[in-house]
């Protein structure tokens, strides 16, 4: 692992961490620092996904490292959520591309699928040889899954699956989508080979977020599907569910990955450049805006760490989760703000990776529960009412 930062000194993590976390830290960082950074900002304008990092990452243990069993590596809660931290530290794209596979497509399966559905996936996804995509959100409405109007219908022995999907992680690269769909027996989760005739993957290309990752419209148009495609432990929305809060977990610790870059560009730039004939960083008000930014830092890499011990225990609640995520994500995006502000003019450009940063913090903290969300979430913790309706 390169040197530390510092503001990874100040916060002094390395204390806390095992040797076996340290690992896979060193592992994710030089994978970002290598073969992501030198890119990213090319990627980034240019909006491309380079599939060539996917086995990469599987060969690392990186893809679904959070399971067991199926070729994947069983790693603890901080293990995995040290490289989120350190594959979003280069760009959101690549810890994006963690979370879909890993935590949304091949917990799936894990969790929720039959032993030959877990046979003929899990190893090809963990190894990078097939990519998975989760088709849960829709054009109407994100937020309200239950809404859904995406519907499987039983035709003789099969499945019929008829509807659309948008903001779909990987849709048309990937080889297998896990679509959830509407049923005469509530919600039901599918494994939709990408080659079933009327399956569509549409990529979305004005986004001026997340540009080196892909997120599409998916079409199903009498989608035809054998019995053995449900999944067959998954039974209403607690199951997708179950797969969002793994992925929301990464999203707390990779988040911060993103604010550590930031500060740490800021901190540099901050002791380099000089105005009224000094380094603007021996200015109280810059000195202000960078403790700020590091408190905040601080908080919410203690917050992800307290989140990971839970988690390990069994005993993280999805309310715990809507903490880290609202209050990560919030502040991972304020530390980006006043780190393009000590950066002046120069922040807006590709010179400096924060307004990339800035721009991709800001699908994050719409997918995966909007700030909205998560904040009702809470409320209904503390006063026992749900305000969703």
């Amino acid at each position: 692992m390169t040197a530390n930062s510092v503001s990874e000194t100040l916060l002094g993590l390395d204390s806390l961490l095992t040797e076996e976390e340290r690992r896979w830290q060193t592992k994710a960082r030089t994978f970002a620092s290598d073969r992501v950074s030198p890119t990213i900002e090319k990627d980034f304008e240019d909006a491309v996904f380079r599939r060539e990092f996917v086995a990469e990452l599987g060969a690392l243990g990186m893809l679904g490292m959070h399971l067991t069993g199926y070729g994947t590596a069983g790693a603890n809660a901080t293990s995995y959520g040290l490289v989120c931290y350190e594959l979003e530290a280069a760009d959101t794209a690549w810890r994006t591309f963690v979370s879909v596979q890993g935590s949304l497509a091949m917990s799936a399966l894990a969790y929720f699928g039959s032993d030959e559905q877990k046979e003929q996936w899990l190893g090809s996804l963990a190894s990078g040889a097939s990519i998975g995509c989760f088709g849960l959100t829709e054009p109407s409405g994100g937020s309200d899954p239950a809404a859904m109007l995406t519907r499987a219908t039983r035709s003789g022995d099969d499945w019929v699956l008829n509807g659309s999907k948008r903001w779909i992680g990987l849709g048309s690269v990937a080889d297998v989508a896990i679509v959830w769909a509407q049923t005469d027996e509530g919600v039901r989760g599918f494994v939709v080979p990408t080659d079933t005739p009327g399956f569509r993957a549409v990529d979305i290309e004005s986004k001026l977020s997340l540009r080196a990752s892909i997120q599409c419209d998916l079409f199903f148009d009498d989608v035809r599907l054998p019995t053995s495609a449900q999944l067959p432990g998954a039974r209403g929305l607690s199951a997708p569910f179950r797969c969002l809060n793994d992925a929301r977990y990464g999203i707390v610790w990779g988040v911060m990955g993103a604010a550590r870059d930031c500060l740490d560009v800021a901190i540099e730039r901050s002791k380099t450049r000089e105005a009224f004939g000094k380094p603007i960083g021996a200015m109280q008000l810059t000195q202000l805006k960078l403790a700020d930014s590091f408190v905040e830092y601080e908080k919410g890499m203690l917050l992800a760490l307290h989140l990971a011990k839970l988690k390990d225990a069994g005993a993280l609640t999805p309310e715990q989760i809507s903490v880290g995520k609202l209050n990560n994500v919030r502040e991972a995006i304020r530390i980006a703000s006043t780190a393009r502000s000590i950066l002046g003019g120069d922040g807006i450009t590709g010179d400096f990776p924060v307004m990339r940063h800035m721009n991709n913090l800001e699908s994050v903290r719409t997918y995966e529960g909007t700030d909205e969300i998560h904040t009702l979430v809470l409320g209904r913790a503390l006063t026992d009412h749900a305000a969703f309706r």
